[in-house]
């Protein structure tokens, strides 16, 4: 059984200490200074983790890692693990994140994460923060009625994927209002349908005519204002939110059991795991997993061509460099605005099309921690720094547009991470070739796993097998991105619509919509307007009902 924790509290990249729960930073989301929040200390595993928890189900898992982290005070044994069962149960598979092998004799394996019920690995996080939602709020609501009960305000972007994981792990429930942005036209079929088609009354879909980065940084400024959060209790989906970088460790763990039961993991091989990044997000899960001892030799983040990150690691400069056109030149673009104020390239793998990676500001911290600052100073000490470091890297990505560290925390970096950057033709080729490979039998890959398998494949290179293992993971199912896969395997369409596609797919198109068209030029404000007027329709509605 696992012991809880004594009560962790949580504090900003950005410098603050606001002793905060892990309920509080569940609710709240984003700090006040405009960081994110982190745990003051990662639990270190207990001695015996490695033999205890080896054959647990995915639950099981799940409950030892998340009471590491939350303290039995804040959410009861049981209720914590009533929780964990509704989150998981809407998988379609036991397993709930299974891997299988593509390539036995390069040992390149894929953690398949696409199981719940948007058939995306965010579900993996936004069933468990859904029902956390929900659980907190039924207990603070207890005994009160009208406007006296606590309502709250879930605000998230989407690149694709988060939006209808959020919608379905949030519609119908009580007491929560659900506003998702995407930005319209850059998000796949499949992916628009699953947002738009939902008719909870609950559920708000708006349209941005921006990008991906334009929808995030309205949440981050309705967030920041004053104004809204006096009369709305804002919460946050995106990974932004603490609980879900919490909910993703299991599946490194899980996946890492599964790989040491096979009989070719030999006592002196090494795991090596491949993500496929834009914001940071699942890759940091990875991250927290291997600070509290999981023997993860390194991350390897797979970028696509929008490769901040992967130029991060390259040179210690992260920029907005743009990446295409006159703008790749270094010249003004036609419309005349700045080069590192545009430059988002739309590519096969639309989920990570972003500039910048909101996650990595969490890691930048821990980074300033451990180059900074030496164990005699002060804990507290240290922690300022931190911030102090964090907020000046992210003033300059503001007004500059990018940033440099110095030599010692790119250092730390890549003792930990490696990357490489993927483009749209070794996307497509990644795709053909894994699905003609005799020894993955026509397995067919999304575009974004396609670029978790072809960093691993030139990782293998580096790192080779018997010594080595790769696990790649599977961010969603070939069929929301059937484009790109029907651009790979033209002649395979009869095959996909056969034995790929799922049922839940069919028709979904056709389905009525609900989404409201949001112009970028009415800036964060408009969007605050519209939050404004449909959660107070919400809530007379509520009161009607109640009468």
């Amino acid at each position: 059984m696992a012991s809880h924790t004594a009560s962790q509290r949580y504090l900003s990249t950005r410098g603050g200490s606001y002793d905060f729960s892990f309920e509080e930073v569940v609710l709240k989301g984003l700090a006040s200074d405009g960081g994110l929040f982190i745990p003051e200390d990662i639990p270190t595993l207990p001695s015996d983790w490695a033999s205890r928890w080896r054959n647990l189900s995915f639950e099981d898992l799940a409950y030892e890692i998340f009471s590491l982290y939350i303290s039995s005070a804040e959410i009861p044994s049981a209720d914590l693990k009533d929780i964990i069962r509704r989150s998981y149960a809407t998988f379609r598979t036991k397993d709930v994140t299974p891997t299988v092998t593509l390539d036995k004799d390069k040992n390149i394996h894929l953690l398949e994460l696409f199981h719940g019920p948007t058939f995306a690995f965010k579900d993996v996080a936004l069933q468990f923060l859904g029902n956390l939602f929900e659980y907190f709020l039924v207990r603070r609501n207890q005994g009160k009625i009208g406007r006296a009960r606590e309502h709250l305000t879930v605000i998230g972007a989407t690149s694709g994927d988060t939006g209808s994981a959020a919608i379905y792990g949030l519609r119908g429930k009580k007491d929560v209002s659900v506003f998702i942005m995407h930005p319209h036209g850059k998000v796949s079929a499949i992916q628009e349908a699953q947002m738009t088609t939902v008719m909870d009354a609950n559920v708000h879909n708006l349209a941005v005519d921006g990008t991906f980065d334009d929808c995030q940084d309205f949440v981050k400024a309705l967030f920041a204002d004053p104004e809204i959060n006096k009369t709305h209790r804002l919460a946050a989906v995106n990974s932004i939110n603490w609980a879900r970088i919490l909910a993703q460790i299991t599946y490194y763990f899980y996946s890492y059991f599964n790989l040491i039961r096979q009989p070719s993991f030999l006592p002196a091989s090494t795991v090596r795991f491949v993500v496929p990044t834009g914001n940071f997000g699942d890759i940091l899960a990875g991250y927290f997993a291997k600070r509290m001892g999981l023997p993860a030799e390194k991350l390897v983040i797979a970028t696509n061509e929008n490769d901040i990150l992967h130029r991060f690691w390259q040179s210690g400069k992260y920029e907005k460099k743009p990446v295409h056109g006159k703008e790749a030149e270094g010249g003004i673009p036609e419309d005349g605005v700045k080069a590192h104020e545009s430059g988002v390239k739309e590519t096969l793998s639309p989920a990570m099309d972003i500039l910048v990676s909101s996650n990595f500001e969490r890691l930048l911290w821990y980074l300033a921690y451990e180059v900074y600052s030496t164990s005699s100073d002060a804990i507290s000490q240290r922690r300022a720094q931190a911030g102090d470091h964090v907020r000046s890297w992210l003033n300059d990505l503001k007004s500059e547009g990018g940033f440099s560290v110095d030599p010692k925390i790119l250092e730390a970096a890549q003792q930990d991470f490696t990357s490489y950057r993927v483009s749209d033709d070794e996307t497509v080729d990644t795709i053909k070739s894994i699905f003609s490979s005799p020894s993955s039998q026509s397995y067919v890959l999304d575009p974004h796993s396609a670029i978790g398998i072809s960093a691993a494949l030139r990782s293998a290179e580096v790192s080779k097998p018997p010594s080595t293992h790769h696990i790649s993971l599977a961010t969603a199912h070939p069929a929301k991105f059937s484009n790109a896969v029907e651009r790979a395997l033209p002649d395979e369409k009869a095959y996909f619509e056969e034995k790929v596609l799922p049922a839940e797919f069919k028709g979904l198109e056709d389905k009525p919509r609900r989404v409201s068209l949001v112009k970028k030029t009415d800036g964060w404000q408009g969007v605050r307007k519209v939050v404004i007027a449909e959660v107070e329709a919400e809530l007379q509605a509520a009161e009607r009902a109640s009468k």
